[in-house]
């Protein structure tokens, strides 16, 4: 990052912001099916685990790897959309990944070539002009496909299977399925052969170019290495290929030999063959890099052809080259990653100017409350202004428009410093040290003033912040905002608000926001706190819901934005429902909603809810719905549970550690590997857009809920059973603790379905669930500590607490020398301290809170001294 871009970022400007850092290695592996299992599974047994132990050990990074082609249920195959999900799954691995994001394994099959999901109604049209012109039947195109003129320009949809074949997906009846699934399979062939004869026409006679005409002939794995390597700038840090050739495959033997090569009708397919040809051995060669290109030649061998005892030596080599580039991707990234204490701040404002410039693009209206807020901007008042109302009212979003035309518009020819920061988004906004710590180091980095000045301690550290505000100048005025402000933690006393300065210098605005509720009390406490510290009622402007006028006005805009319109009937759905709420949180769900619905969808299936809670519990139920319930459920559950939100891989390790989902999910399979397939997340995840945030809290990028309300409708929803609550702490507390980390196989029931399909004799299994150790502190090979396992750190007391299994907190954390001795080595001591107070207020055993506070008195005692040696922990 050069010098410049460094001093836009701690100046607050939104001006081309570079991508923040992520801590995250995801590796997006394409291949083609059936021929690439042996050499996929035994990456996934025998090298993924060491990669991820890699990654978290070495550098602190999340390792994560995205195999769609892996654990794919009829489900997926149902509505069409895989590909879809793997084009954008191949984007957040480039948007996401430290180093390595694309992987492609190629063999002699040009694999899976299904029919666009989507076709433009226009193309489509032409299409079916085209055959009919020349005597063909295109029933089947007619039934398969319908017109949506909710889309602009209007879209054929292909349509689901199970929407038309009823018994696709009925598993509980197998005859009826295989017949439905064999009608499908015969079907899409036909539909194949109309759509190619029909474009290659076309193409012959100049009516569609070449690239529309093969987008109708393309395999998916072709799609997958246009967008991961041949459309990519830089192949060199961030690609790999891997091309395997078989020798002498047996031809005779058909249904094996279709498992490696295209066959079509009981021969080579030599179309597929073609398009492989080009794509494997021209394109992609031409684009990737030698070093970052291998090829392997082995033999068929017996009736399998290939299998893991017999090429044994070729997989070996193969492992180990795979786990060698990796990690020589993973270092080049790392070494040019700025882990500075400065690199550190940088990432810090940008996540938070991210935030703003998302909050900015999809801003519209609220014209009074901007000119009042610029109106503050240009007067002399010395007081802070404050945003308040209700819980998605739009406080932030208005908070954020205000800071990107203050940067932007209103203070041109000056040199504004913008400071802001979306408290609770962050670790390092989360509580109100931190928090301030950052903030003075950023006014100081802009006023070339030394870091070394800003103080830990709170209450030295507020007059510090207070004094620095003094620096702003008439050339270089200084703009504060803080959203949120009564989500900070850490006030020495109850009122999280004292801190804030009530007479500000000349230059300089503060503007913050905060919730008030009228049915709340203690939702408001803030809010009444600041109009008793601000006494100046025109400082305090109310963000309330956007009023149907302008809510439908948003709702049209964003409808336009999104290339999509409604039906009249379906617009009147929307405006009743807006007519009984217009908070833009309400409106962001109604929005969301609506841009799924076809113009053909039946009425039925066009419901609106009239309250915020209600549209949030209509869109879980849609999704447990769409994915199983029990996965669904847990997935949400882990997330709230989780003190600070989980990493995708966190969320992976827990889901595959529990069997209640594991078991429904694998009703009726036997996996490879008894994990979780990470396509199912990710299309839990596709379906939440906007409502997880991801933020980095412990070193790593975790997802949480973005919204209050959306905590605490899965709260409502997924904790109402206390048992539950304990169920999904309780199994958080032994991920941390590791109980099932580095190999240790955990026992598991076979379903009786699994029995009865494949004639098992056994009740139970045990297997390796692939999920890390779990150490206190990590060490170099020479036994040099190298990082402390913060997550752990982080979240282990909390869900030992709220588990209620108070020995196991004594035993591993409060009474065990180790862990104290850890976390005093890498955490502030007020880190150590709040599970020692967040234990004793949740204990109801009278002596065993005296003892825990005569430790924590011992620790504040020694604090001074244990937070620079804190190898003298056993002396205080």
């Amino acid at each position: 990052m050069d010098d410049r871009t460094i001093d836009l970022i701690f100046s607050g400007s939104l001006e081309s912001l570079p991508p923040v850092s992520s801590k995250i290695v995801r590796i997006f592996t394409s291949s083609t099916f059936t021929d690439t299992t042996m050499e996929r599974n035994t990456l996934m047994a025998q090298c993924y685990p060491k990669l991820k132990d890699y990654c978290r050990e070495k550098h602190g990074l999340e390792f994560q790897v995205v195999d769609m082609r892996w654990g794919v249920r009829d489900e997926a195959t149902d509505d069409h959309m895989t590909t879809e999900l793997c084009m954008r799954e191949i984007q957040n691995c480039q948007r996401l990944s430290m180093g390595p994001n694309f992987v492609v394994f190629l063999g002699q099959k040009y694999g899976y070539r299904p029919i666009p999901t989507y076709i433009l109604s226009s193309e489509l049209q032409m299409l079916r002009d085209e055959l009919a012109a020349g005597g063909t039947d295109v029933t089947l195109l007619d039934t398969w496909y319908r017109k949506d003129a909710n889309a602009v320009p209007p879209v054929s949809v292909l349509q689901p299977i199970s929407s038309i074949l009823i018994n696709f997906n009925n598993k509980r009846v197998p005859k009826l399925q295989q017949h439905d699934q064999a009608v499908w399979w015969d079907t899409l062939a036909k539909m194949q052969k109309l759509l190619r004869k029909a474009a290659q026409s076309l193409a012959n006679s100049g009516k569609i170019d070449k690239d529309i005409m093969h987008n109708y002939f393309m395999s998916v794995t072709e799609r997958e290495v246009i967008n991961g390597i041949l459309n990519v700038k830089n192949t060199k840090n961030h690609c790999l290929a891997y091309v395997r050739y078989i020798n002498n495959i047996n031809l005779q033997n058909l249904k094996k030999a279709s498992l490696f090569l295209d066959i079509l009708n009981r021969s080579l397919d030599t179309e597929a063959a073609k398009l492989l040809a080009n794509l494997r051995d021209e394109r992609l060669t031409a684009k990737i890099e030698q070093s970052n290109y291998q090829r392997y030649t082995v033999e068929w061998i017996g009736r399998e052809g290939l299998d893991t005892e017999t090429h044994e030596e070729y997989l070996n080599h193969f492992i180990t080259h795979f786990y060698k580039n990796i990690t020589k991707l993973v270092d080049r990234a790392m070494r040019k990653e700025d882990s500075s204490a400065q690199g550190q701040i940088v990432t810090e404002i940008l996540q938070h100017l991210h935030a703003c410039n998302n909050s900015v693009e999809v801003f519209y209206g609220r014209e009074e409350s901007i000119q009042r807020i610029k109106d503050y901007m240009y007067n002399d008042c010395d007081k802070p202004l404050v945003l308040y109302g209700e819980g998605g009212c739009g406080k932030t979003s208005l908070l954020a428009m205000s800071a990107g035309l203050t940067s932007s518009e209103w203070f041109k020819g000056k040199k504004p410093i913008c400071i802001v920061r979306f408290l609770g988004t962050t670790p390092d906004s989360s509580a109100l040290t931190p928090a301030l710590i950052s903030i003075c180091q950023q006014i100081s980095y802009n006023y070339m003033i030394s870091f070394e000045d800003i103080p830990d301690d709170l209450v030295p550290l507020t007059a510090h912040f207070k004094h620095l505000l003094v620096n702003a100048t008439r050339e270089q005025p200084l703009f504060v905002f803080l959203d949120s402000v009564d989500q900070l933690t850490g006030a020495q006393d109850a009122n999280k608000v004292s801190w804030l300065p009530t007479r500000l210098p000349p230059n300089c605005k503060l503007i913050v926001s905060c919730a008030a509720e009228e049915d709340n009390a203690e939702v408001s406490t803030e809010y009444h706190l600041l109009r008793r510290m601000i006494d100046v009622p025109e400082n305090f402007i109310e963000v309330t819901a956007l009023g149907e006028e302008l809510a439908m006005q948003v709702v049209r805009m964003w409808m336009k934005t999104a290339h999509r319109d409604l039906t009249n009937y379906q617009w009147r759905l929307v405006a009743n429902a807006i007519g009984q709420c217009s908070l833009p949180i309400f409106v962001k769900l109604v929005f969301a909603e609506i841009c799924r619905w076809r113009s053909y969808t039946k009425p039925q299936e066009t419901h609106l809810a009239s309250t915020v809670m209600d549209s949030i519990m209509m869109l879980f139920e849609r999704i447990e719905k769409q994915h199983g319930r029990i996965l669904v459920f847990h997935a949400l559950a882990y997330i709230t549970a989780a003190k600070s939100g989980l990493s995708e891989s966190e969320l992976e390790d827990l889901i595959s550690l529990d069997d209640r989902v594991l078991d429904d999910v694998y009703q009726y399979h036997l996996p490879p590997v008894r994990r979780i397939p990470p396509l199912l997340w990710t299309r839990i995840r596709n379906d939440l857009p906007n409502y997880l945030s991801e933020r980095e809290a412990d070193g790593v990028s975790v997802m949480n809920w973005y919204h209050r309300q959306f905590r605490d409708a899965a709260k409502e929803r997924y904790f109402k059973n206390m048992n539950m609550a304990l169920y999904f702490h309780s199994s958080i507390a032994d991920y941390y603790l590791g109980i099932w980390g580095g190999g240790n196989p955990k026992p598991f029931k076979y379903t009786e379905i699994q029995r009865h399909r494949f004639n098992l004799t056994d009740k139970e299994g045990s297997a390796d669930r692939k999920v890390p150790v779990q150490p206190l502190v990590f060490y170099s090979k020479d036994g040099k500590v190298t990082r402390y396992n913060l997550r752990k750190f982080g979240e282990l007391p909390y869900h030992f607490v709220r588990s209620r299994r108070f020995q196991d907190l004594y035993k591993n954390v409060l009474f065990n020398y180790q862990w104290l001795h850890a976390k005093l080595s890498s955490c502030p001591l007020q880190a150590v301290l709040s599970d020692f107070e967040d234990a004793c207020m949740n204990i109801e055993d009278k002596e065993a809170t005296r003892e825990l506070m005569l430790v924590a008195d011992a620790l504040r005692l020694g604090g001074a001294i244990l937070s620079v040696y804190p190898d003298m922990w056993p002396l205080s």
